[in-house]
């Protein structure tokens, strides 16, 4: 299984729905709570150029981006094999 990183705030809806993809895909992630701990936004923003939106979602340390970009490469059937599962 790949190690997946998800920076998160509480009262984000974007960051509740890719949380529930990642979990119905059955992905295990680390949630970053950038509200709990504001060093991680710095950290968050240095481990790809400047980020501020959240969520940012990292599989393996590749950048995945937001939730958005979550669904596009689920609807292409790339997610799962990013995951490490092939269909």
């Amino acid at each position: 299984m790949p190690s997946i990183d998800i920076y998160t705030i509480e009262s984000c809806p974007y960051c509740k729905q890719a949380k529930a993809l990642l979990t119905s895909k059955g992905a295990d992630f680390n949630e970053l709570k950038l509200d709990q701990d504001l060093k991680l936004r710095q950290q968050m923003s240095m481990r790809h150029s400047g980020l501020r939106s959240v969520p940012q979602i990292f599989i393996d340390d590749q950048h995945i981006g937001g939730y958005d970009d979550l669904v596009v490469l689920d609807k292409a059937g790339k997610l799962d094999r990013l995951l490490g599962k092939f269909p």
